[in-house]
């Protein structure tokens, strides 16, 4: 297997360490330095831990760069126990034995804690910063020998998401002390209750010491790779009559039923969806964008009733293939095949680690609440192996919750935090 030069330096610059943090920007094959690194640490037992959308990635890269493994998919339980009755019974001969497995289905695996001597590489390791999380709460219990964290924003820019990574890396601080030494924090009363709202960090210089002391790199793309430009247009679509009436009253009557938006979540929902699939001026600006290129498209989108109103547009305005990642879905074949195909894609499901180069144009219909996924969706087109401008459409509903989310995301921040802001209403 062929590695770029940073790739090479990289591995060697923790050749000697058994805990290590690729935490390179997305594009820079963190894959096939983590694979390496795992080959170079040499464990007989092995286990991935990654998105749902990503086992497959994963098996075809062992598959054809490792011809010396031993590649199991865990989501399937024959996989499972063949994977540990191998383990159990001694029978790994010379070979690296890797299982497979997603972050949604690790925790229910309670067999996986009995694993021994073992390196852990997990994949977008930034899903495990929630430590309260049962996945994070099962994968802190397990106890590796090796560990293996990659990721293109490990925090989304938070350092006190960090802990869970550094505990798992080694550092033996708890997570009190951590906060007491790096987090600026004050607190908000509200409903009887104090919640804790980080304004800042400190000892940042220090805080980077020690995660280089711990096996952290960090690598930007600007660093590496000229890359093209990156072009953002922002389309503003006026708003409905129906939002008007519901930013003001927190109510409006629909065609199929009534919205009222009781909680602030609710209203947050509601005013999203009235931006979104229930638009019709959101829908004509994409089917008008769609008909005016013959390119690739990429479509990132949050709810599955905005993709049904988008399939509908493009079968009613033109004849486009159409490939799919979401929570139940992972066909890109049109998108391989096909130099004008549309790729529609829900953020949780594929924000992360797609490979959609052969494009260079991306719509947002919708926007995330996340920082991190706004983010990582923009890298899917824009990585190694693109050589054309990058061109990003925004579709942004004038004077609506849309434009407060895009501001938000712009600064690195995620939306839902505005929630304890006492000006979100003006």
């Amino acid at each position: 297997m062929k590695l770029y030069p940073h790739q090479t330096e990289g591995l060697e610059a923790v050749k000697d360490l058994d805990h290590v943090a690729f935490y390179w920007d997305m594009g820079l094959g963190k894959t096939y330095a983590g694979s390496e690194k795992m080959m170079q640490l040499g464990a007989k037992v092995n286990l991935v831990v990654c998105q749902k959308s990503k086992i497959q990635d994963w098996y075809d890269h062992f598959k054809e760069n490792y011809t010396q493994c031993v590649v199991q998919d865990l989501t399937n339980e024959k996989d499972l126990n063949l994977f540990l009755s191998r383990i159990e019974h001694g029978f790994l001969s010379k070979c690296f034995h890797i299982g497979i497995i997603n972050y949604d289905l690790i925790w229910r695996r309670k067999e996986l804690l009995k694993l021994k001597d073992f390196t852990l590489l997990l994949d977008e390791s930034s899903l495990i910063q929630t430590e309260t999380a049962k996945r994070s709460k099962f994968i802190l219990k397990m106890q590796p020998k090796n560990v293996i964290l990659l990721s293109g924003t490990p925090t989304g820019g938070k350092y006190e998401k960090l802990w869970s990574q550094m505990h798992l890396l080694g550092w033996n601080i708890s997570k009190q002390l951590y906060w007491k030494q790096f987090v600026k924090v004050e607190y908000l009363d509200t409903v009887g209750r104090s919640i804790p709202i980080v304004t800042g960090y400190k000892n940042v210089d220090r805080l980077k010491r020690k995660m280089n002391q711990y096996g952290c790199q960090f690598l930007k793309t600007d660093e590496v790779f000229d890359l093209p430009d990156q072009v953002f247009q922002k389309m503003r679509i006026p708003a409905s009559k129906e939002y008007r009436i519901f930013k003001k009253d927190r109510v409006v009557e629909m065609g199929n039923g009534t919205l009222v938006g009781d909680t602030t979540l609710t209203k947050m929902l509601y005013e999203r969806m009235l931006c979104g699939h229930f638009s019709e001026a959101k829908l004509k600006a994409f089917a008008d964008l769609v008909e005016s290129t013959d390119d690739r498209l990429v479509v990132f989108y949050n709810f599955t009733a905005e993709l049904e109103s988008m399939i509908q547009v493009v079968q009613k305005n033109c004849e486009r293939s159409l490939s799919f990642v979401n929570g139940s879905d992972k066909d890109l074949t049109a998108y391989e095949n096909y130099d004008d195909s549309i790729t529609f894609v829900q953020y949780q499901a594929g924000a992360m680690g797609l490979n959609l180069q052969k494009a260079n144009k991306m719509i947002f219909f919708s926007l995330p609440l996340s920082s991190e996924l706004y983010e990582q969706s923009k890298k899917r087109i824009h990585r190694i192996g693109q050589n054309r401008p990058c061109f990003y459409y925004q579709l942004i509903v004038k004077g609506s919750i849309e434009e407060k989310i895009l501001k938000t995301l712009e600064m690195r921040k995620d939306y839902t935090e505005k929630l304890f802001e006492k000006d979100d209403e003006q």
